[in-house]
């Protein structure tokens, strides 16, 4: 095999590789004893046909295709291992430049792990946001508690009232014609949810059970359905049930059935130091986020389109994902939004490049300062998680592969790199005033605010390149809800 390499335009190196005759020959014969097999030949047994038989039947280059698709993997793979200055991220693209029976000549344009040159990413100026917990904070949570702990209680003693939950049959008509869609049995509706469409739940308040009414009502101009809009249609109802949640009233001896606090006041103390953790939380992570933002616009990369594409393939999957939790499929939602895949993937590219970019500034901070995750801090976490789980730490160990304990080094690593870069700038509190100066002679202490102690970073997996493709969590995209 002879090959040579030259750099390419963003971030991709031409790798060009010659087998000469008896290393493609070798490949031929490889993809002959493979697919002699499917080869139906008179006077000869199935899988018993000689090469050459095969190539005067079909032509010499019946095998070229197999041939290639053996010799691609083992002599790139050759050449990256020869070549550890390529660093390559993902997939090549493969030209084939030249093919006959005495030579193959390949060129793999690959993507390789990109320059990164960093700016300033020290003495910067930021901003901290604080979220105190307020008191309607709490209240609300309590609310959110007894709603969840509501029951529907059936009414039989009066007419429906708005807010109540009934149950129906309905049938509609248009100029006395039923239309598809407009026909139902026993559908619970909540008087006032607006679920349909207007004028149609305000009908109904005043039913009793078993009472059967026509309601007249005129589709909006703007309703999805073309043949309905604007039209005027009766429905006819019948009402067979009518239920209303019932709260349960905020006292202890609810709180304690509810969730084993002692005290309503117990609770709200509780709910708290909650709300006050999820807050630091939040500040801390947008903190983080705000601080990667800036650090990545300051820094110049060329990122390959395929690690591009990597991370775009990432966020769709993803969204796949999420959407089959809804029991939804992707080519049903790419049908609702009225989009192809292609332009589903383009709305996502330029978020995929920033997520890229930052991956490859946070990996090239890091290998710039060193951060490193020591034996005795990883053992340090398993003893952290082993407590946790009420386990000792042999046991945790023991369940652990190299990828998890790599996990567990990145999240260290990622750790020691928030903690480094909150200390190398300045963090102010979001809207804090300077201190008035005093009108005195009287000597004056200078009160200093101390800095958060910053949140463990929630592991945002960072990969050391290889030769062969990265791989990288995408960020999760929040699924559009259909609204009725």
């Amino acid at each position: 095999m002879k090959y040579n390499f030259e750099k390419a335009e963003k971030s991709t190196v031409k790798i060009t590789i010659t087998l000469e005759k008896q290393e493609w020959a070798d490949c031929i014969t490889e993809a002959y004893n493979k697919m002699k097999g499917r080869f139906n030949i008179p006077g000869f047994r199935k899988g018993k046909v000689p090469k050459k038989v095969i190539e005067n039947a079909y032509g010499t280059a019946i095998f070229y295709e197999e041939a290639i698709n053996i010799a691609l993997p083992k002599y790139y793979g050759e050449v990256l291992d020869k070549e550890p200055s390529i660093e390559a991220v993902a997939h090549p693209e493969i030209d084939i430049k030249d093919v006959n029976d005495d030579i193959l000549v390949i060129e793999a344009i690959t993507p390789v792990k990109p320059e990164v040159t960093l700016g300033e990413y020290k003495g910067i100026k930021f901003e901290k946001a604080e979220y105190p917990v307020k008191a309607e904070d709490i209240d609300a949570e309590l609310s959110r508690l007894q709603e969840r702990n509501s029951r529907m209680v059936e009414v039989t003693d009066r007419a429906v009232a708005n807010g109540d939950s009934v149950v129906i049959d309905y049938s509609g008509s248009v100029a006395g014609v039923k239309f598809a869609g407009g026909t139902a049995e026993k559908q619970n509706l909540v008087i006032g949810s607006g679920r349909f469409i207007p004028g149609f739940e305000e009908q109904i308040i005043g039913m009793n059970i078993g009472d059967e009414k026509d309601i007249n009502v005129t589709f909006p101009a703007e309703y999805h359905a073309e043949e309905l809009k604007g039209k005027d249609a009766v429905f006819a109802i019948k009402l067979h049930e009518i239920k209303v949640k019932e709260i349960p009233e905020l006292n202890d001896e609810f709180i304690k059935d509810a969730v084993g606090c002692e005290s309503v006041e117990a609770y709200k103390k509780e709910t708290e130091e909650r709300l006050a953790k999820q807050n630091a939380d939040r500040a801390e992570r947008e903190l983080e986020d705000a601080i990667v933002k800036k650090i990545s616009d300051d820094a110049t990369v060329e990122i390959p389109n395929a690690l591009i594409e990597m991370q775009i393939d990432r966020m769709v999957q993803e969204m796949e994902y999420r959407l089959s939790y809804q029991g939804l499929r992707l080519d049903d939602y790419l049908k609702y939004l009225g989009k192809s895949m292609d332009d589903y993937r383009a709305d996502y590219k330029e978020q995929a490049e920033s997520i890229v970019k930052s991956q490859l500034v946070i990996e090239k901070i890091i290998e710039t300062e060193k951060f490193e995750a020591t034996d005795a801090e990883v053992d340090a976490k398993l003893e952290e998680m082993a407590k946790a789980q009420g386990k000792e730490v042999p046991d945790i160990k023991k369940n652990y592969g190299a990828r998890q304990l790599d996990y567990i080094k990145n999240e260290i690593i990622i750790k020691k790199l928030f903690e480094a870069l909150k200390g190398y700038n300045t963090i102010a509190v979001k809207g804090a005033k300077k201190p008035a100066a005093k009108k005195t002679t009287a000597k004056a202490s200078a009160e200093k605010s101390a800095e958060d102690k910053p949140a463990e970073k929630p592991a945002a997996k960072t990969t050391t390149a290889k030769k062969t493709s990265t791989t990288k969590k995408a960020p999760a995209k929040n699924v559009e809800k259909d609204a009725e």
